[in-house]
């Protein structure tokens, strides 16, 4: 079951942040551990078109991760970070970090808050904060829209599947 719900990014020109609005079709609770439980990220998070591996994943607060991504040719991309607050299931304060890049050291600050509608229903507001604007502009350019535009409907999906059975 497909939602009507649409994913908006807005990247306002000279600031070093960004923000994605999106609401689901499910309890707060349940959305929350949709973006903390390991097995249900690898059901819905990247592209639909790669596979996704989870090296190391600490759901705490102090806890780090590591996720890779991998498309048809076998190309790897791997994203990393810590988590710094994990307020269940209110907030996710984490950084993260593309490891494809020619320097290391752009790490970005996360805040993902979710907040609890009427019905059901779940607002997540990710508030991402860039080292420069130029970082963030670049990560806008390299096609990330796309990307979360499409993990949000697989998102939607899997999140409908847990509400049937």
């Amino acid at each position: 079951m497909a939602s009507n719900n649409q994913t908006e990014i807005i990247a306002e020109p000279g600031k070093q942040e960004l923000f994605i609005k999106r609401e689901f079709e499910a309890p707060r609770e349940l959305v929350f551990r949709a973006f903390t439980d390991a097995e249900m990220l690898v059901k819905w998070l990247g592209p639909c078109n790669m596979k996704m591996r989870i090296d190391k994943h600490e759901a705490r607060a102090g806890g780090s991760y590591r996720y890779v991504h991998i498309d048809p040719a076998g190309n790897e991309y791997g994203f990393h970070g810590v988590s710094h607050e994990m307020l269940v299931p209110e907030r996710l304060i984490r950084t993260f970090e593309f490891e494809g890049l020619p320097e290391t050291g752009h790490v970005v600050l996360e805040t993902a808050r979710f907040e609890a509608l009427p019905n059901d229903r779940t607002r997540v507001t990710i508030q991402s904060v860039f080292q420069s604007v130029a970082d963030r502009d670049g990560m806008v350019q390299s096609g990330m829209e796309y990307g979360v535009k499409e993990s949000h409907q697989m998102l939607d999906e899997f999140l409908a599947k847990q509400l049937v059975n």
